[in-house]
C-alpha cells in the first residue's frame, strides 16, 4: 500500500458590540500547520515508512503484547440501522441519517416538541468565563447524551427532555487554555457482549479543561470504578514535555471498538515552544495506555510543538483506519523554528486502530506559517467516478479546498497539484518559505482566492474610504502570501477564520451528493518583533488579535477586515452552502446562508452569514443546519437548495445537528449555545423537532 505524504483550524468572529464601539469579527486561536518544503514539484515525497525513523515512531505501543481486542465485528462504513452515537453521527462522519419520515414536502410542518435549558451558561461579564457550547447531541440507548460547559453530563429522555439523571465532574470552572469554557460534548460506547448485572457495560465519557477524562454508566450516570481511577482518567500525567502548559479535553474521544481515540487542545498560538500533538489511544474499559502517535520527531519536540489533533476523527472499521486531522506545529504565524519538513503536520493521516502505525498520510500545507489546522474530522464515502467505484475521503480545509483521496491508499482521486506560492518580501528573520503548495483539481476551490478580494463599494463609502486605504496598505500575491512585518500586513483570504470549520462535510450516500458550508472571511496578519509588539500590545484601544508567541522573535496581531463601523470591508457573501455531485466533483448548487448582524440590526440574506457548525443530511432529502449569526436553524432541498424551513432559537447553534428516531417519530436536535467568535451571545438551550403528531 502506497504511503503519500503531502493538510487545517481556527475560529473567527463577527462580535456585536455596543454603539460606539467597534464590531469585530475577532479570532479564537488553535493549533497550526506545518513545514518549509524546499525539493521542486517533480521531487518525489518520501513515504511515512521513510520518514519513521526521523518521526519518532508515530504509533508507539505501551504494551509489548497488548491484550486482545474484544470489540464486536467491524463497524460496516454505512451502518444498516439509523443511528446518530457519535459527535458526527457516525463514525464515517457522514452526517447522514437513512430516516425519511421527514422530508422535502412536510418539512415544513416541524414543530418544536421540546426544549431544555440547563442553567450551564455565562457571558463572561461576571465571575465565569465566557461559555462556547458546540455539543452535538448522542443519542444512544434510547437516550439523549448532552456534554455542557460547566463540564455536567445530562442523559435525557428523547421524547421529551426530562432528566433521566446527570453528572457533575465538579471541575474547576477556569479557562486555562482557552478563552471561553469550551465543550463539544459526549461519547458512548457500550460492550459487545455485556455481563448481565454488571455496571458500566455502557459507558459515557467527557473531557474537562483540565485534562480530566470522566466515565460514567450510561444507565445510571454513576462513576465506572474499574476505568483509570475510579472512573477519572488525569490525561496531563502524560504531558512530560513542556510540561508547565496543561492540556485541554475539549473533544469528545473517537471511539472505535475498544478503543478511546483521544486528541487535546491547547495554547499553540501564544508560545514557540508549545506542548507536542501526542494522539492517545485508551482502552474503553479500564482507561489504560494502548499506543500514542506523535507528528513531531524527537528533534523537533525540542524546539517546536503542538501538530496535534484538536477537533474530531473519522474511522472505517473495515479496513482497520482511524482518520486524523492533524494541525500545525508552533508557534502559529513564524516557522523560523521548524525549518527543517515536518511532514505530518497539516495533514491527514491514516493510522492502524490497534498500533497507532502510519498507514498513508497526505500534507495539505507545506510549513504552514498560516495556522490552517485541518480542523474536521475527514468525511469517508464510497463514491462512483468514470464508472469505478472508489472508497474516498473527503477532506475540508480553512483555505476553502477540498482533498479527495482514496482513504485506502491515499492516492488522488481528482489530481492534486503541486504549484508556485508567492515568497517573503524578506522582513522577517530565519523563516524559510515553501515553493509550491497542493492545489486541488476537482473540487474547485469554495472561495475564489485567484485575486485579492474586491473591496466593498458600501463598506468603502460610509467609511469615507476606509476600506481602500487598507487595501493598499496589506500585501497580497496570492494565496499563501507569508506574513510580513511591513505596513498593515498580510491579506489573508481565506485565512484561520474562513474556509470550513469543524462541522465538516455531510454525505447522502444515495445520491453521492457532500453538502458543506462554507465562511467567506477576510482578515489581516501583522508580525512585530519583540520591542515593537510590547508597545503595540499595551497601546490603548488595541482590539484583541494579539498572540505573544514567546520564544519567537515575533508577536502577531490578527484581524479581520472590517471598517469602523464594524462593516466587513469586502464584498458579501460572507457564508454559503454549497453541494458537490461527488461523481464529478462539480457543483451542483450554492447559495448564501443565514443572516449577518451588526448592532442588533440583520443585514439581508442575500449577503450571508459566517458560519460555525455543521449540516447534517437525511434520506427524505433534507438538511438541516444552524451556524448562523443570526440563531436560526434551517432546513434546506437537498435537491436545490431552496429553504424550506426555519425556527429562531436563542442563540447560535454552533454544532452539528442530531436526527434520531425514538418509538417510531422521528426527531432533530440543535444544541444552542452560541460562541462569541461567531457574536456575543450565548445559550443553554436544547431545541428538538418533530412532525405533529
Amino acid at each position: 500500500m502506497p504511503t503519500l505524504l503531502s493538510a487545517p483550524s481556527t475560529p473567527f468572529k463577527f462580535v456585536t458590540s455596543g454603539l460606539g464601539a467597534i464590531t469585530a469579527l475577532a479570532i479564537c486561536f488553535t493549533p497550526l500547520p506545518l513545514l518549509a518544503q524546499e525539493p521542486s514539484v517533480d521531487t518525489q515525497q518520501p513515504t511515512a515508512q521513510e520518514q519513521s525513523g526521523e518521526q519518532a515512531s508515530p504509533g508507539e505501543q505501551e504494551n509489548d503484547t497488548p491484550e486482545e481486542s474484544t470489540s464486536a465485528a467491524p463497524i460496516p462504513l454505512v451502518p444498516g440501522e439509523p443511528t446518530w452515537d457519535s459527535f458526527h453521527g457516525q463514525l464515517n462522519a457522514q452526517k447522514y441519517s437513512p430516516l425519511d419520515q421527514i422530508n422535502a414536502d412536510n418539512v415544513g410542518e416541524l414543530e418544536k416538541v421540546w426544549e431544555v435549558h440547563t442553567g450551564d451558561v455565562a457571558d463572561g461579564s461576571g465571575d465565569l468565563p465566557a461559555t462556547v457550547w458546540s455539543a452535538t447531541p448522542v443519542f444512544a440507548n434510547d437516550t439523549l447524551y448532552i456534554g455542557t460547559p460547566f463540564y455536567r453530563i445530562l442523559a435525557l429522555d428523547p421524547a421529551n427532555g426530562e432528566e433521566k439523571w446527570s453528572f457533575d465532574t465538579q471541575s474547576s470552572l477556569e479557562a486555562l487554555t482557552q478563552p471561553a469554557l469550551k465543550n463539544r460534548g459526549v461519547a458512548y460506547w457500550e460492550a459487545d457482549t455485556p455481563e448481565a448485572g454488571e455496571p458500566c457495560q455502557k459507558i459515557i465519557y467527557m473531557g474537562t479543561m483540565d485534562a480530566q477524562l470522566f466515565a460514567v454508566d450510561a444507565d445510571s450516570g454513576e462513576q465506572c470504578a474499574d476505568f483509570a481511577d475510579n472512573g477519572v482518567l488525569d490525561v496531563n500525567q502524560w504531558n512530560d514535555t513542556n510540561e508547565k502548559w496543561p492540556l485541554s479535553l475539549l473533544q469528545p474521544p473517537t471511539v472505535v471498538g475498544d478503543h478511546l481515540i483521544l486528541g487535546w487542545a491547547g495554547m499553540d498560538w501564544a508560545y514557540e515552544e508549545a506542548p507536542p500533538g501526542t494522539v492517545f489511544s485508551i482502552n474503553a474499559r479500564t482507561g489504560e495506555l494502548e499506543w500514542t502517535f506523535q507528528a513531531l520527531s524527537d528533534e523537533m519536540r525540542e524546539q517546536s510543538g503542538t501538530a496535534n489533533v484538536w477537533t474530531h476523527m473519522s474511522a472505517d472499521e473495515e479496513l482497520g483506519l482511524v482518520y486524523l486531522p492533524v494541525s500545525s506545529p508552533s508557534p502559529n504565524y513564524w516557522g523560523g523554528n521548524r525549518s527543517e519538513e515536518v511532514p505530518l503536520g497539516t495533514s491527514t493521516t491514516a493510522v492502524d486502530i490497534e498500533t497507532g502505525e502510519v498507514a498513508w498520510s497526505r500534507q495539505w500545507v507545506h510549513h504552514d506559517i498560516w495556522d490552517y489546522d485541518i480542523n474536521a474530522a475527514p468525511t469517508l464515502m464510497d463514491i462512483t467516478v468514470d464508472g469505478e467505484e472508489i472508497p474516498a475521503l473527503i477532506q475540508a480545509t480553512k483555505m476553502g479546498f477540498l482533498f479527495v483521496v482514496n482513504r485506502e491508499t491515499g492516492e488522488d482521486v481528482w489530481p492534486i497539484e503541486e504549484r508556485p506560492v508567492p515568497s517573503g518580501d524578506g522582513s522577517v528573520e530565519s523563516e524559510v518559505y515553501a515553493p509550491t503548495q497542493p492545489f486541488p483539481t476537482k473540487p474547485a476551490p469554495l472561495l475564489d482566492q485567484s485575486e485579492k478580494p474586491n473591496v466593498w463599494a458600501l463598506a468603502d463609502a460610509v467609511s469615507f474610504g476606509e476600506c481602500s486605504a487598507l487595501w493598499d496598505n496589506l500585501s497580497y500575491e496570492g494565496m499563501y502570501t507569508p506574513p510580513t512585518t511591513q505596513g498593515e500586513g498580510t491579506l489573508g483570504f481565506p485565512i484561520s477564520a474562513g474556509g470550513v470549520q469543524w462541522g465538516g462535510v455531510a454525505f447522502d450516500p444515495e445520491s453521492q451528493t457532500a453538502i458543506v458550508n462554507t465562511s467567506h472571511i477576510v482578515q489581516y496578519i501583522k508580525l512585530y518583533n519583540r520591542e515593537d509588539y510590547d508597545k503595540a500590545d499595551s497601546g490603548s484601544g488595541n482590539e484583541s488579535g494579539f498572540a505573544p508567541q514567546e520564544g519567537a522573535p515575533y508577536g502577531m496581531r490578527l484581524e479581520v477586515a472590517l471598517n469602523r463601523l464594524g462593516m466587513p470591508c469586502w464584498e458579501p457573501p460572507f457564508g454559503e452552502l454549497v453541494a458537490l455531485d461527488m461523481t464529478t466533483g462539480d457543483i451542483k448548487w450554492r447559495r448564501p446562508i443565514g443572516a449577518s448582524q451588526q448592532y442588533g440590526f440583520y443585514m439581508p440574506e442575500s449577503w450571508g452569514s459566517p458560519t460555525i457548525g455543521g449540516p447534517a443530511v437525511t434520506a427524505g432529502d433534507v438538511i438541516f443546519i444552524g451556524a448562523s449569526m443570526d440563531a436560526k436553524v434551517r432546513a434546506y432541498s437537498l435537491e436545490t437548495g431552496e429553504e424550506l424551513w426555519s425556527d429562531q432559537t436563542e442563540a447560535p447553534s454552533v454544532s452539528n445537528p442530531a436526527v434520531y428516531e425514538y418509538n417510531g417519530r422521528q426527531y432533530v436536535a440543535f444544541v444552542s449555545g452560541g460562541n462569541s467568535i461567531l457574536k456575543d451571545q450565548v445559550g443553554d438551550q436544547v431545541a428538538v423537532y418533530a412532525l405533529p403528531e
